[in-house]
């Protein structure tokens, strides 16, 4: 497949079910979760593209499922071109040097046995880049690009605090000098006076090292504030993308509008005036999704069809793209 426009990963019908299994010895599939069901977006080189949802809602396993961690039930992943789907064993232990991912929980994703310098330099030596003192050489200039003290590498992850385990998790992540990064909500689980640090530190980065980026994130002023291009998430769809300032000036879903409608807006007077959407009864499923659209049994504004028709996903005009029934 020809790539335009310095598309660097393009993702079409993507879908991951998990199978839902019964019994102890002889285990029977008697359904499947559909966490990802029939997906497709690109990603320009140099770009952020943010991906916003409520939790359970599938964008961790986009990510994954891009970087092939999980293996697709269908769809294709094209990463500069080439379809990741196809490959198996060391063409794809090649291709992950270039795809990297920066993971949620600061405190889980990080070894408590090993030191930093085992940590950010491991992917160096399993990819065979650089050993002994060229590793450690190597080590230490990362964690300098990363804000940190480069004699820190012989800490334990333990002597550090969430922000600086971050840092280390980023620095991990920059070792094989990748084109493309995942990062899965990457300050969810961070102070707010650091996770400001965090995002910093990442613009500083694509900006320095020309890096595209993945932005897993459920807070919208977030994902404002660094992303270039948005999609929203829900149960396993995606219903509205299109650029950042078009999103947040005319959002065009209703629950786009339910989630913008949740950001607080520093002005009184403004906030005053708003009004609030309040979004009844719970996320069905992902084993048992809703017939026709899956937010009809939340949605304000449902119609008759919604409930039968699943609704185009659909160019409403300058790349502004939504599946809804009254738009």
């Amino acid at each position: 497949m020809e790539q335009k426009d310095g598309i660097l990963v393009q993702v079409e019908n993507l879908k991951k079910y998990f199978p839902i299994t019964r019994g102890i010895i002889f285990q029977k599939t008697i359904g499947y979760v559909r966490a990802v069901d029939d997906v497709s977006f690109f990603i320009r080189r140099g770009e952020t593209f943010g991906l916003v949802g409520e939790s359970g809602c599938g964008k961790t396993t986009v990510g994954r499922t891009i970087l092939q961690l999980y293996r697709p039930t269908a769809g294709k992943v094209y990463f500069d071109g080439i379809d990741l789907t196809t490959l198996k064993g060391e063409e794809l232990r090649r291709m992950r040097r270039r795809m990297q991912i920066i993971f949620q929980d600061p405190y889980a994703s990080l070894n408590p046995r090993m030191t930093v310098g085992d940590i950010i330099g491991e992917p160096l030596e399993i990819h065979g880049i650089a050993k002994g003192k060229e590793k450690r050489e190597r080590v230490m200039e990362l964690l300098q690009i990363v804000g940190l003290n480069p004699y820190f590498i012989n800490r334990y992850p333990h002597e550090f605090s969430g922000g600086q385990r971050q840092r280390i998790g980023v620095a991990r992540a920059l070792a094989m000098y990748p084109d493309f990064i995942v990062c899965d909500e990457p300050i969810s689980a961070l102070d707010v006076s650091i996770q400001a640090q965090i995002i910093n530190l990442l613009e500083e980065l694509q900006e320095k090292f020309g890096l595209t980026y993945l932005f897993i994130a459920h807070d919208l002023a977030v994902v404002r504030h660094i992303s270039d291009r948005v999609a929203v998430m829900y149960l396993g769809k995606i219903v509205e993308l299109t650029d950042r300032d078009s999103l947040y000036s005319n959002p065009l879903h209703p629950y786009t509008q339910a989630l913008l409608s949740a950001v607080p807006i520093p002005d009184p007077v403004v906030e005053e005036r708003r009004r609030r959407i309040i979004l009844k009864g719970e996320i069905p499923s992902p084993a048992n999704p809703p017939s026709g659209c899956r937010f009809h049994t939340r949605c304000p504004v449902v119609m008759d069809i919604c409930k039968e028709v699943e609704p185009e996903f659909k160019d409403v005009g300058g790349g502004h793209w939504v599946a809804c029934h009254r738009v």
